[in-house]
């Protein structure tokens, strides 16, 4: 079909970028990031134009009448590059290729900034990248809010008011739990012992753990970056990134854990379908329900590390003084910190539940700029009972603002919503539960494979998750998790 021809060239743009981004986050000299930013803006441009152009229209309109109906996977590719298309028409080529250099800048502003504790000097971009995303979302159009229009960019069908309805009903569940899961790790008081943990016996077990859980190094490789992410340079290219701190070799280890559960995601998506929606993940609740299941629900589990604290010990010799409950009890330990990407279980998403309100507060208009550090450290004392030292443990701490990611944060919870909804339903499987038991991840892989992998872009994010769990997306699965994991021991 001459749609998916055009497709299949606009991929090839698309990860002719993605490589380019990539090297940008890893291994970029310093000086060469202004040219950078204009190579990725005349790539956006290029593949911008390709899909909205006369001849992709024709395309796409020849295939919609072609479709009978009979074939379900070509309907929802149909039906999803229309949607894509109308989208794209509306958004000028000029302000796709601004966007592209305005968030290339701002990445690199940004990690300066953050190594600072300075947001005064990455404030000038973000001012430019709200404004872009207001300009979007005014073109693109919405019924309710512009924050509307940014969500279904990465989550079709939710809109602010829906997730807004659902966090407000989290909120009290999550603060009560964190509470308790908290004051259960402090009368506990277990903890790692100190370090160092040299980087490289953590790069020897990241890449053995990664392995285990069938992360396929001849499709993929782990390199280190400023913050830790996943992209797919190609369908058989998949990049992890992650940081080390020599102090708790656990920030890489879960770092590697949660972007290879995205790696595994793009791995077992459809290669013959890479650049039609079919070959693509179909919202990022659910991509992140991947990397948030591998991270918590099998990272943290008495099974895996019961399998490899051994070899723990071997990489780390001064973890031999605790015994494997008092390290469970250490890398389960609830506190209130600062930062999202270390927090754990149990307060975790209510980083999240305050991003979002920030992020909807800028996009209306209520929140400036300038005024952002000063409301973030308001909001978070309200909801961890403690203000962030600075700039750097606060507001700067996350790159999406910089790469252009308004209307992101809240797939995170959603994301862990569904990762406990698809595990539960997994575990419940005869052949899974006796692989999870014994620390053996095939056979859950192969489940996600068949239930939410194979499946790509074909349904709508809560259709896929009905499809594969039998009931529509609860949060009940995921409060009931975290307060058996964090919580019963206080009851």
């Amino acid at each position: 079909m001459k749609l998916f021809d055009l497709a299949r060239e606009r991929a090839l743009i698309h990860s002719t970028a993605a490589t380019l981004g990539w090297d940008q986050e890893t291994h970029l000299p310093d000086a060469a990031h202004p040219y950078r930013a204009a190579q990725l803006s005349w790539l956006t441009a290029k593949a911008h134009l390709l899909s909205t152009s006369d001849e992709w229209k024709a395309a796409l309109e020849e295939g919609e009448a072609a479709d009978k109906g009979g074939d379900v996977t070509l309907t929802a590719n149909l039906r999803e590059m229309r949607r894509q298309f109308d989208r794209s028409t509306k958004l000028p080529v000029e302000l796709v290729a601004r966007e592209s250099e305005a968030t290339s800048l701002g990445k690199h502003a940004w990690a300066s900034a953050r190594e600072n504790s300075d947001f005064a000097a990455f404030a000038p971009h973000l001012e430019t990248l709200l404004a872009i995303a207001r300009e979007k979302a005014e073109l693109w159009g919405y019924e309710s809010e512009p924050y509307d229009a940014l969500l279904d960019t990465y989550e079709r069908g939710s809109t602010a008011a829906k997730i807004s309805a659902l966090f407000d009903t989290l909120r009290p569940q999550l603060i009560n739990i964190g509470n308790l899961a908290v004051a259960n790790s402090e009368a506990r008081n277990a903890r790692l012992p100190a370090g160092p943990y040299p980087i490289e016996a953590q790069k020897r077990f990241n890449a053995v753990v990664a392995k285990s859980l069938s992360f396929e190094f001849n499709a993929g490789r782990i390199d280190t970056t400023t913050h830790p992410f996943c992209t797919t340079l190609g369908p058989r290219d998949i990049r992890l990134t992650t940081r080390y701190d020599t102090e708790d070799f656990t920030s890489s280890l879960f770092g590697v854990m949660h972007e290879a559960g995205h790696g595994l995601y793009e791995q077992g998506l459809p290669q013959d379908d890479f650049g039609l929606p079919s070959g693509d993940a179909v919202s990022l609740g659910i991509h992140e329900s991947q990397s948030r299941l591998w991270e918590n629900h099998v990272g943290r589990s008495q099974a895996f590390w019961e399998r490899w604290f051994p070899f723990a010990v071997e990489c780390f010799p001064q973890l031999g003084s605790l015994t494997i409950d008092d390290f469970l009890a250490a890398i389960r330990r609830a506190e209130k910190s600062y930062i999202r990407v270390e927090a754990d279980e149990a307060t975790y998403d209510l980083h999240i539940l305050l991003r979002f309100d920030l992020e909807r507060r800028m996009m209306n208009g209520e929140l400036a700029v300038k005024d952002i550090p000063a409301a973030w450290n308001e909001s978070f004392e309200k909801s961890f009972g403690i203000t962030p030292p600075d700039d750097r443990h606060g507001c700067l701490q996350d790159i999406h603002w910089s790469m252009g990611g308004l209307g992101y944060f809240s797939t995170y919870t959603l994301g862990n919503i569904n990762a406990a909804q698809l595990f539960a339903t997994a575990s419940a499987d005869p052949t899974v539960a006796a692989g999870l038991a014994k620390a053996e991840y095939k056979p859950l892989l192969a489940w996600l494979r068949t239930n939410i992998h194979a499946h790509g872009g074909t349904y709508d994010p809560a259709v896929l998750i009905e499809k594969a769990t039998g009931a529509p997306p609860s949060p009940d699965a995921h409060l009931s998790h975290l307060f058996a994991r964090y919580c019963a021991s206080a009851i």
